[in-house]
């Protein structure tokens, strides 16, 4: 009646289920997820790194730098962003060189250069959600008539 457990169908099923989720979610937190998986990668190479595992540092960086490379260069809006584009992918530009030569030297200083850089910049792209939805939560208010002494 049922079927024996096969990796392949259970690799589909979530497969479909990553792509439907990517279609509901929102912009700014497929950015932040980026951001997330960019820092989780570094700390998890930083980890293997630590722990003599050379595969599982070269995967996590590998991973970091294609997170930075093809998630949050390309999706920068280089004709209208202005010098805020311009400046993120500088960053992020440096950022991959800066893991690609922490990979090959074993420098973990590098590595946490990078997180330090990072960090910053999705800890204030969080802040932007949060602040922008405390700000239209208060909108509905800014409108209606204020009473005075009453």
């Amino acid at each position: 009646m049922f079927s024996a457990y096969s990796p392949r169908a259970a690799n589909a099923y979530q497969r479909i289920n990553v792509e439907t989720s990517m279609h509901t979610i929102d912009q700014h937190q497929l950015v932040s997820l980026l951001y997330e998986g960019v820092l989780n990668s570094i700390a998890t190479a930083r980890g293997a790194m630590a722990r003599g595992d050379v595969l599982g540092k070269v995967n996590a960086i590998s991973k970091a730098v294609r997170i930075l490379e093809e998630g949050l260069s390309t999706s920068l809006d280089k004709v209208d962003g202005g010098e805020l584009a311009e400046n993120l992918g500088a960053l992020y530009d440096y950022c991959m060189r800066r893991l690609i030569l922490a990979n090959a030297r074993n420098d973990d200083a590098m590595m946490q250069e990078v997180m330090r850089l990072i960090e910053p910049v999705a800890l204030g792209w969080n802040e932007i959600k949060k602040t922008g939805a405390s700000a239209s939560a208060d909108a509905p208010a800014l409108g209606q008539p204020v009473l005075v002494g009453a």
